[in-house]
């Protein structure tokens, strides 16, 4: 499965977390899960194409990757310690195909791996990569942390989870706000990778983005919140935005050359009601400000119309409420198209003189468009370079080196 337009990348694309949730609800073993699940995708490979596709492909996924875990519980349970009538719980007809309790595993996960006996980085780390499929290497990146770091943190919450027995629930009503926070992190981040794909040939994972937005909705259910209808907002209104970011033979088209006729203006007016339930029912945070600046860039007619004073204002307001290197390199991106690429470039410096950035690709790409357009070629060609080896999407790659190309031209 190597291939993006391979249709059993599509189908693990879509489906594989989905099952590997509902593997760890019935078999309680997040390594177990995992490895039954790509037992059932390697079986699907060489049945499906002979015998057809099943009419529902998830409940067969499930069910078969839940029946090679128990052969294999079967072969282990001497050396380790299981009883033929432990596996034999598992063989109940109907327990591993309930397809009202598949549909909601994916936020029993999150709220498993988000459960306060973890520690929060852990949680983080823990849910990107079991609930979001991504490598260690994308959820260290969305961290901004180290992958070695990322990956023992993964490895103990696993453990901590098996040998503390915490439960695979979504919990009470009265628990469901002390886990908030950190659950609407983990969708943040998840919507993140799907918003800005961090390898691979499309800029937008269309699948992740629409779990992401599921899950949201669900929540909003749950436990009705500002911050909760203020990421939703957010959400609804980049995504908006998804099919006129690439053109047809896939290259990456920034804010000021996309057809906003191509936006989801449907989509757009669903997220500013959210943005407006979230303002008048709770003091404006985290999401609910950047969703505020998603908006302002969803109702101007054109770029140049773009009211980057009052995105700046929201900057500052966001930086005080979240203050991090990420938030303050989007601001300086803002203060340059209201005061010019110096002004951009100056606060650009002082972020990156604070650490932590050197690696993080956007910084670099800002910093070369400031150069771009203060006419200062060489330092532009230096700055784009630096951050055409830091991105492995493939869009972003050839977008840089389009500008490299540009400089480079006589």
């Amino acid at each position: 499965m190597t291939n993006s337009a391979d249709p059993w990348t599509r189908l693990y694309q879509q489906h594989s977390r989905q099952v590997l949730a509902t593997l760890i609800r019935l078999l309680g073993d997040f390594d177990r899960a995992e490895e039954a699940m790509h037992e059932a995708f390697a079986l699907a490979l060489q049945q499906w194409p002979r015998d057809g596709e099943p009419e529902n492909p998830v409940a067969w996924l499930v069910s078969t990757g839940r029946f090679k875990a128990i052969d294999q519980i079967r072969r282990e349970k001497r050396a380790r310690g299981y009883s033929s009538r432990w596996a034999e719980e598992y063989l109940v007809p109907g327990t591993g195909e309930n397809l009202d309790s598949i549909a909601d595993d994916q936020l029993r996960l999150i709220f498993t791996c988000c459960h306060p006996g973890l520690a929060v980085e852990a949680k983080l780390a823990m849910t990107l990569r079991e609930m979001c499929g991504l490598t260690t290497e994308q959820v260290a990146r969305g961290l901004l942390q180290q992958p070695t770091t990322v990956a023992q943190r993964i490895v103990r919450a696993k453990r901590k989870i098996r040998d503390a027995g915490i439960p695979y629930e979504v919990p009470e009503a009265a628990q469901l706000p002390q886990r908030l926070g950190t659950v609407l992190k983990v969708i943040y981040l998840m919507y993140n990778e799907a918003y800005s794909a961090s390898s691979g040939e499309q800029v937008v994972n269309v699948d992740l983005s629409a779990e992401a937005i599921r899950l949201c909705r669900l929540l909003q259910q749950l436990l009705p919140h500002a911050d909760v209808a203020g990421l939703l907002a957010l959400m609804l209104l980049q995504d908006a935005r998804k099919a006129a970011r690439q053109t047809r033979d896939g290259r990456l088209l920034t804010l000021e050359h996309q057809d906003r006729c191509l936006w989801d203006r449907e989509q757009i007016e669903e997220g500013t009601k959210w943005l407006d339930w979230s303002l008048h029912n709770g003091v404006a945070g985290f999401y609910t400000l950047q969703a505020a600046i998603a908006a302002l860039h969803a109702q101007a007619p054109q770029y140049e119309a773009t009211d980057w004073e009052q995105i700046c204002g929201l900057y500052d307001l966001l930086l005080q409420v979240a203050p991090s290197p990420v938030i303050a390199l989007n601001r300086a991106v803002a203060v340059a198209m209201r005061d010019g690429p110096d002004a951009g470039l100056s606060l650009v410096d002082e972020i990156e003189s604070a650490g932590n950035m050197a690696r993080y690709h956007l910084m670099h790409a800002a910093r070369a468009d400031f150069y771009r357009r203060l006419g200062c070629r060489d330092d532009a060609i230096a700055a784009y370079e630096q951050a055409l080896a830091l991105t492995s999407q493939g869009p972003e790659q050839q977008f840089l080196q389009s500008r490299l190309d540009e400089l480079r031209s006589p």
